[in-house]
């Protein structure tokens, strides 16, 4: 599966937002990336400004252009508000749920583990990062040797990061459920998702 493999405090300073995660770096140099990043005073249009949020969100949840696009188009077609239905989709992929639970440090390295078999959902082994839980899921590390110590590595390296309250976790079984579907207040995004949706459907 393709996915960003670039510098990454780069695209975080272009946006001007931590979009990977905190980086002393990013706090030392405020400002965007080049030569020209610490006078650039270039105004955005609309479709910039859209644009801008879109690809916050994109890198945020690791996604290409073609799978985020598919976001929005399922969105549209739920009720209620397009963002928001858009942010849940997000948050309710299985790599994203896996990262929350702690099994991993990052999304990338939650996608990879889900892709390298060692992820169950409901007692089943799932492989597709992008797979869409559901309320009641049951998430769980295999229980072999290597999957449970990657994940006993990681839940420690995750102490200090709280699980999401719509989600349960069990340590000693390594073991995580879907209890409901967040709200917006709840996942706080990185970016303005109404502007995203506004940028698509022009």
């Amino acid at each position: 599966m393709a996915r960003y493999t670039g510098p990454r405090v780069r695209i975080s300073r272009r946006f001007g937002t931590p979009i990977f995660g905190p980086s002393k770096y990013l706090e030392r140099r405020n400002y965007g990336p080049g030569v020209h990043g610490p006078k650039s005073r270039r105004k955005h249009t609309d479709y910039g400004l859209g644009l801008i949020e879109k690809q916050k969100l994109r890198y945020y949840y690791g996604l290409m252009e073609r799978q985020f696009r598919g976001v929005y188009e399922k969105a549209l077609k739920r009720r209620g508000v397009t963002g928001e239905q858009m942010l849940q989709i997000l948050e309710t992929r299985l790599d994203n749920v896996v990262f929350h639970l702690g099994f991993a440090n990052t999304r990338a390295a939650a996608r990879q583990m889900v892709s390298h078999g060692h992820v169950l959902v409901n007692g089943r082994k799932v492989n597709v990062p992008s797979y869409s839980l559901k309320v009641n899921d049951a998430v769980e590390v295999k229980k072999s040797n290597v999957s449970r110590q990657l994940a006993t590595k990681n839940l420690e390296m995750a102490a200090s990061r709280a699980v999401p309250d719509w989600l349960s976790l069990s340590k000693e079984e390594f073991k995580g459920t879907v209890m409901r579907i967040p709200t917006r207040d709840e996942i706080q995004p990185i970016a303005n998702e109404q502007a995203v949706v506004e940028f698509y459907s022009r």
